[in-house]
């Protein structure tokens, strides 16, 4: 997808990523994930979407009550996954809902794979127009845990990360 990426453990099985366009790799014939080629050199870093794991992403793509794209195979290095991509790379209903992702090696998650600094999620808050929408969307996915939604005029998400030097936020930018 022409990217470069840093990862920063946030649990077992859960981590962050922080994912930019890579100005020294070839830029793909298709629009890249996550709404990248949206962003420009000028635009600050901030949360912009989020991806939930299935162990069978057919079946959760097939209960999604929106469209989340094409499950597409990636890999990097040894690492190999099934993601779901919009064919425009756009964001599910504009970063309220997850892309979806299935990890082909089942034994072990990622995140176990990245050094462990103390932090952990608490909760994902998402502010979305269509609140409702995005709560029938997870819970079609079975997804409830660490989740909160409430309603607002645009989507924002709200991530709270307790750390060694207490609570901290990462959010959308307004």
């Amino acid at each position: 997808m022409g990217t470069h990426n840093l990862f920063l453990r946030l649990g077992d099985t859960l981590f962050l990523e922080v994912i930019a366009c890579n100005p020294k790799a070839e830029k793909p014939k298709r629009p890249r994930w996550f709404a990248l080629d949206e962003i420009n050199d000028n635009t600050p870093a901030s949360l912009k979407t989020w991806v939930v794991r299935t162990s069978d992403i057919n079946t959760s793509v097939e209960n999604c009550t929106e469209s989340v794209g094409n499950i597409e195979s990636m890999s990097r290095g040894e690492t190999e996954w099934l993601i779901t991509i919009p064919e425009d790379g756009s964001l599910p209903m504009n970063g309220g809902a997850p892309a979806l992702i299935q990890w082909q090696d089942s034994d072990s998650h990622p995140a176990t794979k990245l050094n462990d600094y103390g932090l952990s999620l608490v909760e994902l808050h998402i502010y979305h127009p269509k609140p409702k929408k995005i709560l029938g969307f997870l819970n079609a996915i079975n997804l409830k845990d660490k989740v909160r939604i409430s309603k607002a005029d645009e989507t924002r998400l709200v991530a709270t990360i307790d750390t060694p030097a207490g609570l901290k936020t990462l959010a959308s930018q307004l």
